[in-house]
């Protein structure tokens, strides 16, 4: 073993090293929290890349506490001579929405808006963002206690691109313990978000309960996820893949006798295709069930069929389906 790697957060150095080596556009600009997660991203990146790191920090407006993240965004960007922006967002959650899930919408949607103010000659190429391999962990383990499907298994990806910007994760397989030594061997501070130690969310029960049992049994439990993971995420191309083929050759919106010539699973894969890709909706399994259960009963032209999908409603015209948005609820508790 080299000298450095027994180093605290060596696993940090290791990861940025194979990150660089991947050659990301420039400039770049670091989701900036305040965590130790961001914070250790930022720091490392700035001194990779000096003069070519940008910071983007998203106020959630969800606790009180989030105006002194700012304060601290500021504070340390200053020092380092990083170029923050600040974007504000209402992440406050409808009824029978995820706040999680809310709060990721919101925050990705500032990070387009960042990226599309940037002026032509510096715009943002590459966004970085913080998330670890514990994070990994808790993403899987959140989609295995809910039932989910291969696209929720494959859990976060490494990379991604979201239109003309490109998205990574470098600490991906990093421990949240190694990054936090790799800080405190630099003596830098962060900021610690209150919500975490809440046992409200599932995520923290996981974090705080599950976690360590794990590493008291499995202590390659990281790892051995983040192959599963991938393993996951293959499998998710592939049927995407032949969901793409089965979609072209059904047409859009889909022919009711087309779909109906594959077997049921490949009709539910082209069927989650058709929805996320065309309409922006994901279906639960009940509803997707129901849906392939009506389908199955379509054997005259005047069958109806009506069934209420994600966030609209999916019906048949004819000889094709196609899916319409609810009306927007209006009055008391709709969740404004």
């Amino acid at each position: 073993m080299r000298p450095e790697a027994s180093s605290p957060g060596a696993a940090v150095d290791t990861a940025m090293q194979r990150f660089a080596a991947s050659r990301p556009a420039l400039p770049l600009a670091v989701a900036f929290s305040g965590g130790a997660d961001s914070t250790a991203l930022l720091l490392a990146c700035a001194t990779r890349w000096p003069g070519q790191v940008r910071a983007w920090h998203v106020h959630h407006g969800l606790q009180s506490a989030a105006d002194d993240f700012e304060r601290h965004c500021m504070a340390l960007c200053q020092r380092l001579g990083v170029p923050l922006e600040v974007r504000r967002v209402n992440a406050r959650h409808a009824r029978g929405e995820s706040p999680e899930d809310t709060a990721r919408r919101r925050r990705y949607d500032a990070f387009d808006a960042l990226a599309q103010a940037g002026q032509a000659q510096a715009a943002i190429k590459t966004v970085v963002i913080g998330q670890h391999a514990d994070d990994q962990a808790e993403t899987l383990l959140l989609a295995l206690s809910r039932g989910t499907g291969v696209a929720g298994l494959a859990a976060m990806p490494a990379r991604w691109q979201r239109g003309d910007v490109r998205y990574a994760r470098p600490l991906l397989h990093v421990p949240a313990a190694a990054i936090r030594a790799w800080l405190r061997a630099r003596g830098a501070t962060w900021v610690e978000d209150p919500s975490n130690a809440s046992d409200r969310y599932t995520r923290n029960r996981i974090r705080a309960q599950v976690l360590p049992a794990l590493e008291a049994a499995l202590p390659q439990f990281r790892q051995t996820f983040a192959r599963s993971a991938a393993h996951a995420a293959e499998a998710r191309a592939l049927l995407d893949e032949v969901a793409a083929e089965d979609l072209a050759a059904v047409g859009v919106p889909p022919r009711i006798a087309a779909v109906r010539a594959f077997s049921r699973p490949r009709q539910a894969n082209l069927l989650r295709r058709w929805l996320a890709t065309a309409h922006g909706t994901t279906p639960s399994a009940a509803q997707l069930g129901e849906l392939l259960d009506q389908l199955a009963a379509c054997t005259t032209r005047g069958h109806r069929l009506a069934l209420r999908v994600g966030a609209g409603t999916v019906s048949r015209a004819g000889e094709r389906l196609h899916w319409m948005p609810l009306a927007p609820a209006v009055g008391v508790g709709d969740g404004t």
